[in-house]
């Protein structure tokens, strides 16, 4: 099997612009969450949000593409540029028909669509942008993505709410391991304006003051826009062309939720134990799990009882550094990714802000107040979706030389 490898990232969060910056900022434990600006909030019970701030579309993008595009895919084409740019790859030395696009969306370009609809019955059907045609749509990431880089390969999109995010990196992954030469993949969200925040509030699930999951003060998620967005190749030749990696992706797994009522339990366990499977990994071996932390007392202990199920009572390190961003959606997954490839990198677990009442019940060893060492060379990331998405992934830190395809002649699964 091919090892598939992180070789670029672009991150955009409430946070920060940029990996460096995010990464600096979680390890700090910066709070992103503050109250809404993009619009007033005063008629909404949820009013704090993770609001990307500092970002000028203007400094990033050309001209020509600003009215066509939602904040959201702004976002994604900034994020895919220093994706690229960071990966250190020559795309033009790429076949166009070996370059491919997968990314995911929750909730499409709500604030585009949201005032060409106001232009529509508000003014008159002239004033509504002929962009409205594909702005708004969950799958326009991929598809300007795929014209601004030239990538005429495989192209997708993923729609699991959070679960999303990840399962985007796995179908990137399964291209790359049938031979594609390079895929970006990842997720983007944004859905602060006043349609998107009605949205939300309709699944149930927003909380008003703090993010506090697996806290005994917990009462729902804050929302949040942003995301990461990354370059995916093959490890051999990655490294082959000269190019350093920030780790692999080395293990999925995906599963779907009985319908309530049926008496079944919910499949996140098993989308774990896929994942470990997939990528030949122990649970002993994984020295942090980036927790989905719904912030919903009966999700989060639900997710409790199967982390501990999986590796003992207080058995791994955990963290949810989502606490000072908002739940991203189809983002959240790989900046999840993003951060557990840095944490393998400096053998650092974030901490997970806003969160320090964690009842002995759920038995988890929660990282709060300030990063914590950790040892070890892979990192389980976890996300779910509304109304029953379950994904799991293994990433872990880059091999030595010769040592990947040592692994996989040996016959160890990929």
């Amino acid at each position: 099997m091919t090892a598939v490898v992180v070789t670029g990232i672009g991150v955009v969060a409430p946070t920060g612009l940029g990996l460096d910056a995010y990464w600096a900022a979680t390890l700090r434990g910066d709070d992103g969450i503050r109250r809404v600006t993009a619009f007033d909030p005063g008629r909404y019970p949820t009013q704090r949000a993770g609001e990307v701030t500092g970002f000028e579309p203007g400094e990033h993008l050309p001209g020509r593409l600003i009215p066509q595009t939602d904040r959201m895919t702004q976002f994604a084409l900034a994020a895919s540029d220093w994706a690229v740019a960071d990966s250190g790859v020559d795309l033009d030395s790429v076949p166009e028909l070996e370059r491919g696009v997968v990314t995911a969306g929750a909730s499409g370009g709500f604030g585009f669509g949201q005032r060409e609809l106001q232009n529509l019955w508000g003014e008159s059907p002239k004033k509504v942008s002929a962009y409205m045609s594909f702005a708004w749509f969950y799958a326009v990431n991929t598809g300007q993505i795929s014209i601004r880089h030239g990538m005429s390969g495989p192209a997708g999109v993923l729609v699991a709410e959070q679960a999303g995010g990840l399962d985007a990196l796995a179908h990137a992954r399964r291209q790359v391991r049938a031979g594609r030469r390079l895929m970006i993949s990842g997720g983007m969200d944004c859905s602060l304006c006043p349609y998107g925040m009605a949205a939300q509030l309709a699944g149930g699930r927003l909380g008003t003051e703090a993010y506090r999951p697996f806290d005994s003060r917990a009462a729902g998620h804050l929302p949040g826009e942003g995301g990461a967005i990354l370059v995916l190749e093959d490890a051999e030749r990655a490294r082959a062309e000269g190019r350093r990696s920030y780790g692999e992706i080395a293990g999925f797994g995906a599963t779907f939720d009985p319908r309530p009522g049926s008496g079944r339990p919910p499949a996140l366990r098993r989308a774990v134990e896929q994942a470990l499977a997939d990528a030949g990994t122990r649970p002993e071996d994984i020295a942090v799990v980036f927790a989905d932390g719904a912030g919903v007392p009966e999700l989060d202990a639900a997710e409790a009882a199967v982390l501990t199920e999986v590796f003992g009572d207080r058995g791994v390190a955990v963290t949810v550094p989502k606490t000072a961003t908002g739940r991203l959606y189809s983002g959240a997954g790989p900046l999840d990714v993003v951060a557990a490839l840095l944490s393998l990198r400096d053998q650092v677990a974030p901490p997970t802000p806003n969160v320090d009442r964690v009842p002995d019940a759920y038995g988890l060893d929660l990282v709060v107040g300030r990063p914590r060492p950790v040892s070890g060379s892979a990192a389980l990331v976890l996300a779910r979706g509304f109304h029953g998405f379950n994904s799991a992934m293994v990433v872990r830190a880059p091999a030595p030389a010769g040592a990947v395809a040592a692994r996989f002649a040996g016959g160890a699964a990929a």
